[in-house]
């Protein structure tokens, strides 16, 4: 929004330049699934130039759904050290529908590069808001953590539109959240009154901010100096441009494929039109006809039918070449886009196959963990609760991990001493550290380094990291 860039830059803070947000509305086109530059277009069919809009698979959305699917889904585990803080943590949570919502922000996160989750008290309740890219504006930032920052959102009213703009800024170390409304005319803001019960200054006397961003896990090869992120398809827009091309040449090789019946007129039935014309008439609704004129001599006329050959094999071909294509530049890895339904795969397999993908999802949870966790200690900070607990955040890697048999390998190198027992419990528990070191010397009536969950002595050689 150049009107909140322009603001902010008026009063002093630095602010992300205007073509990052361009970009933002570049990948919001390929999200939403038509790009007019792409998916519009005129032909010459011999008389004249005809518009034409060509099909779209729709790949980017469907891919930003499958990342935001394996990263944040219904098996994650948010697990607090100090139960009562865990307890009143999860009830915010809940009642902020944030398992259903925080996907969806993960989701438009992967898609335009950028999301946050925004923390504020209102009454006795805290709620939580889901801002997506377009709305988010950095104000300061140091090694690509962006320290300050506001989020603008626009509603109408009446004739108007209404600009709520909430600022987060540190004062001696401690965060300030700035309340302002405006009504814009195009670029133009104009101050008015904030709604009752909300005020302009809240110093939260704390220096755990309110907000977390969320951005995939790449480099923002765009500007290298912007603190924001970047879709998970921003350098694979050639791909889903070519993978168009592919799916709509596919659709109309079945409409130009359909079988036509070629009809003699003086065998279909003729009405006159109110202009005097004379044409034949044919039910739309079945088999495609086409009627033709014959020579009043001819007395070999006869209904013939045509059948197109379907090119169907090289167009099918194609799709797998630029559904492999998207998939990597995406991360997701080589062939997780199939057509055949046939691919029935052993788990080893499909570890093996993806581990490009593996691998990404790892990389990505660590931003996602780092939101998670400050969410969890601002939701603590505005209910008044301590905020020095543990978090431990577990993700679900069941999806694309031989989750059983990595088990049965991690219990054997416990047994081996090559795995201290406080990280088995900590990583199949969802226990914290220190709750897992607890409980294994209170099951074994050892030393918390030395027990051992399933009923061996431990060796005192054994890795106790």
């Amino acid at each position: 929004m150049q009107a909140i860039t322009q603001y902010l830059s008026r009063k002093g803070y630095s602010t992300v330049d205007d073509a990052y947000y361009r970009q933002i509305d570049r990948w919001a086109k390929w999200y939403k699934g038509k790009v007019a530059s792409v998916h519009t277009y005129r032909q010459y069919n011999g008389f004249k130039r005809i518009a034409r809009t060509r099909k779209s698979l729709g790949m980017a959305k469907k891919v930003c759904e499958d990342w935001a699917a394996l990263a944040l889904n219904e098996k994650v585990e948010i697990v607090i050290s100090d139960e009562a803080v865990g307890a009143a943590v999860h009830q915010v949570l809940d009642a902020n529908n944030f398992w259903v919502r925080g996907n969806q922000l993960l989701e438009l996160a992967y898609a335009l590069g950028t999301g946050a989750l925004v923390e504020y008290k209102d009454g006795d309740d805290v709620r939580i808001d889901y801002i997506r890219a377009g709305m988010i504006h950095p104000i300061s930032w140091d090694n690509g953590r962006i320290l300050e920052c506001a989020f603008a959102t626009e509603r109408s009213q009446s004739r108007d539109k209404l600009v709520y703009l909430n600022t987060h800024r540190l004062e001696r170390g401690q965060y300030v959240v700035d309340n302002e409304m405006f009504t814009r005319m195009g670029n133009a803001l104009s101050p008015v009154s904030l709604p009752d019960g909300v005020e302009a200054t809240v110093r939260t006397g704390s220096n755990i901010p309110l907000y977390q961003i969320i951005t995939p896990n790449i480099v923002n090869n765009l500007d290298l100096d912007c603190p924001m992120g970047i879709s998970v398809y921003a350098n694979a827009l050639d791909e889903l441009e070519g993978l168009d091309l592919i799916y709509d040449s596919y659709v109309n090789e079945f409409r130009l494929g359909k079988k036509r019946i070629m009809v003699p007129i003086s065998m279909a039935r003729i009405v006159q039109q109110e202009d005097g014309m004379k044409n034949p008439v044919f039910d739309d609704n079945d088999t495609e006809f086409f009627a033709f004129e014959t020579s009043g001599n001819d007395t070999g006329q006869k209904i013939s039918e045509i059948n197109m050959e379907l090119r169907h094999e090289a167009h099918e071909a194609g799709l797998k070449t630029g559904l492999n294509l998207v998939s990597t530049k995406c991360g997701l890895g080589n062939g997780r886009y199939k057509f055949s339904a046939d691919n029935v795969k052993t788990a080893m397999e499909v570890v093996s196959e993806k581990s490009d993908l593996f691998q990404n999802l790892k990389k990505h949870e660590l931003v996602l963990q780092s939101a998670l966790i400050g969410m969890c200690r601002a939701i603590a900070s505005l209910l008044g609760l301590p905020t020095d607990f543990d978090v431990a955040i577990n993700f679900d890697d069941s999806i694309i991990e031989d989750r059983p048999s990595e088990q049965l390998r991690d219990m054997q190198q416990v047994r081996d001493g090559l795995m201290a027992v406080w990280e088995y419990r900590a990583k199949y528990f969802g226990e914290t550290e220190g709750d897992a070191k607890a409980m294994a010397a209170e099951l074994s009536g050892a030393d918390q380094e030395e027990a051992d969950p399933f009923g061996f002595s431990r060796q005192s050689g054994g890795n106790t990291s």
